[in-house]
């Protein structure tokens, strides 16, 4: 049941507006930098020094490449640049840098978007919730698995290997030609990338640093997109009943971070405000929040306050909030 927007809602569209020169600059203080990192992981491995010194790097170029997800993402929503030509563009680049072909991860995040909260229509783009009647009236089998699945280890430490080593590789049976091509253009792309790194440095160099690069800075990705939509009182609805604007303000997180995770995490923190209007660049939603008094109203999931969702893993929908496994007896 869908509701009229508020009057605050048009002041959004004032920063749905790229911004050429934020976003070049963006590009050269994240792509030169890891770029740079990449370098001296390499020259710390090829001269022999002990892996202990390369782990702080690998450690900082893994947030790095967080943040140029957040670049992909933008771009996914035609939103980083003004022109869509130079979005793809930068989307297929970023995308090869994080394992994720383009076109495919933008039809499934749309999907998202457009689903988001809403009980009837779960599957696509999101994280396996089942409700708690659901789970009541499962198969011991199915229930097994479900708790595996949402397990902390799965999710955040296999997850990573599983999505973007794994599953990107491949396209499911639905997909478009425009999808099926950005994989299969990604998947040439790394094994380029794979090839000329091994000629030059080794393979083994590659994959000393490659590896826990994409694993660190996937389960911290899978981590961040995990508490913007699994969260205690997070809003989730019927088909029937299912409000956008409310599933955006009240089913998207305001999850407030130091101002040096807000850089390197893109702003992304903002997700009511993401949710609420998809084509504000990252770097006009710290602006948006600040202009506009109700955006201000959602109370902020802290750092510890997120941590209380890793045992939220069911959905009382007599409640109306996630609850644990436990709430089952």
């Amino acid at each position: 049941m869908k509701r009229e927007k508020p009057l605050w809602y048009k002041e959004l569209g004032a920063f749905a507006k790229a911004n050429k020169k934020i976003a070049i600059w963006q590009i050269v203080n994240t792509f030169i930098p890891y770029l740079i990192l990449w370098a001296f992981a390499i020259y710390t491995i090829k001269k022999g020094y002990s892996y202990w010194l390369t782990l702080p790097i690998i450690i900082l170029a893994a947030g790095l490449l967080i943040r140029i997800f957040i670049f992909f993402h933008d771009c996914c929503h035609g939103s980083f640049f003004k022109s869509q030509q130079a979005n793809r563009v930068l989307g297929y680049v970023s995308g090869i840098l994080t394992f994720t072909p383009y076109d495919s991860w933008r039809q499934s995040h749309a999907t998202h978007h457009a689903t988001s909260g809403n009980l009837d229509k779960r599957g696509v783009g999101d994280v396996w919730t089942m409700t708690l009647r659901e789970y009541k009236e499962a198969s011991s089998w199915k229930r097994f698995v479900y708790r595996v699945f949402r397990h902390p280890f799965v999710l955040f430490l296999i997850g990573p290997v599983a999505i973007f080593l794994i599953s990107e590789r491949f396209s499911h049976k639905s997909a478009s030609k425009a999808e099926r091509r950005s994989i299969v253009i990604t998947n040439i792309a790394i094994l380029l990338i794979i090839i000329v790194f091994s000629y030059f440095f080794g393979f083994m160099t590659y994959l000393k640093i490659q590896l826990p690069v994409i694993i660190l800075a996937g389960a911290m990705g899978i981590w961040l997109f995990y508490v913007q939509h699994q969260y205690e009182n997070v809003y989730w609805a019927r088909n029937g009943e299912w409000d956008p604007l409310k599933s955006a303000i009240e089913g998207s997180s305001f999850y407030k971070l130091p101002a040096i995770l807000n850089w390197f995490t893109g702003n992304i923190g903002y997700h009511h405000i993401h949710h609420l209007r998809a084509n504000i660049p990252n770097y006009n939603l710290p602006k948006c929040y600040a202009s506009i008094q109700a955006l201000q109203k959602v109370k902020p999931l802290t750092f510890a306050s997120s941590l209380k969702s890793i045992n939220l893993r069911l959905y009382d929908e007599d409640l109306g909030k996630m609850v644990s496994i436990k709430a089952i007896h």
